[in-house]
């Protein structure tokens, strides 16, 4: 039998009371945890401090080299000569390319959800206002927000798409983090799904699946040598040397090949690795 001692009532309110209290401390000791959603946001890097240094291949000739120096391969019969720019070009002389053989250009549009390219204008409709077939890329930077947030940032600022015909899908430019850790202090899986949210959220918004440039190096070592993209997005590949060499898991083969840092007019030279009804179907999708 119990016994109800003087001075201590027995108030069922009050220990609800406590129990939502301890309950309440419990929670706000676990969003403090590392892998929480508060604990996520807090670990989130600062935007980038020099973007304009940034651009497709920049952190690939700083960690993997320029190979041969821009002497060009011998191009197959069936393939089709581009170029790739970013702000660091400024404006660009489209003419002179042209004049040159290049008909396809890839265009630096934003990095993270803070930066868009200030040439951007001058380079996107240039090569356009040329006759070439051009595209947009973006800059990843896996760190700073989320796949998705990124993906709409780029869609929203010069990388959206238009079955036009001289528009080619946007690319998603995943390389050496340029300020820190090389794979962005994630892992394998954690890189593996923030680019399935980017390449989903950009096929959402455009109805396209972007392309994918990445290298072998960089791929191994920073997703596993993940073969989840291969089936779906076009694979292009930055190699500075005689050949595109041993490509990533899950592609049999590349579409664009950079083979050049340091070509003419502009230095990052690419091939499409086809004929130019090729490219076009490419664009048109």
């Amino acid at each position: 039998m119990s016994v109800l001692r003087s001075g201590s009532p027995h108030h069922p309110a009050r220990s609800l009371a406590t129990v939502a209290g301890i309950l309440l401390a419990l929670l706000s000791l676990l969003l403090g945890l590392p892998g929480t959603a508060g604990a996520a946001a807090a670990q989130r890097a600062p935007e980038p401090s020099h973007p304009g240094q940034d651009w497709a291949g920049s952190q690939i000739a700083r960690h993997e080299g320029t190979g041969a120096g821009g002497t060009p391969p011998a191009a197959p019969l069936a393939s089709v000569e581009g170029v790739d720019v970013s702000s660091h070009n400024g404006n660009v002389a489209w003419s002179t390319l042209w004049n040159s053989g290049v008909r396809f250009a890839y265009v630096k549009a934003t990095e993270s959800t803070s930066y868009t390219n200030p040439y951007f204008a001058q380079q996107y409709n240039g090569s356009y206002n040329t006759g070439m077939i051009r595209g947009a890329y973006h800059f990843a930077t896996p760190n700073t927000s989320s796949g998705a947030a990124q993906a709409r940032y780029f869609a929203d600022h010069g990388g959206g798409w238009s079955r036009d015909g001289k528009t080619l899908p946007g690319a998603l430019d995943m390389e050496y983090n340029p300020y820190g850790a090389t794979c962005y202090g994630l892992s394998a899986a954690g890189l593996v799904n923030w680019m399935k949210d980017w390449f989903a959220t950009y096929k959402a918004r455009t109805g396209r699946d972007a392309v994918l440039y990445t290298s072998t190096n960089w791929w191994k070592q920073c997703t596993g040598n993940s073969a989840a993209f291969g089936a779906v997005n076009p694979l292009w590949i930055p190699r500075y040397g005689s050949s595109a060499g041993e490509l990533p898991a899950g592609w049999g083969f590349h579409t664009i090949w950079q083979y050049t840092s340091s070509g003419p007019t502009v230095g990052d030279h690419n091939r499409f690795n086809g004929a130019l009804d090729r490219l076009r179907a490419l664009a048109n999708g």
